[in-house]
């Protein structure tokens, strides 16, 4: 089922290595770590590539709709919603996220 879900993330800027996995904030927010500095947008498109491949879809399949300079940002995702939110859980350990 081709669909769009709603992805709320906590981004951790010049981090020693990319990751995504793990929760921070309240509400909870998937953590994304990422070696790009938060400059000039490196630091977006880092955490756009290594979401792409966590959740195994194209980098054009993510759109930043809040939070463009911020860590905590909301991300529109298409895909197939049920396999979404199944690896969502996996990569935060939270079933409360849904």
């Amino acid at each position: 089922m081709q669909s769009e879900f709603l992805l709320e993330i906590r981004v951790r800027p010049n981090a020693s290595r990319n990751k995504v996995g793990g929760t921070a904030g309240d509400p909870p927010r998937l953590i994304v770590a990422v070696q790009a500095p938060a400059v000039d947008g490196k630091a977006n498109a880092a955490v756009i590539k290594e979401l792409a491949t966590a959740f195994d879809l194209r980098a054009r399949d993510f759109t930043i709709v809040n939070g463009e300079l911020a860590r905590d940002k909301r991300l529109i995702v298409k895909g197939d919603v049920i396999e979404l939110a199944r690896l969502l859980e996996e990569l935060s350990g939270d079933p409360k996220l849904l």
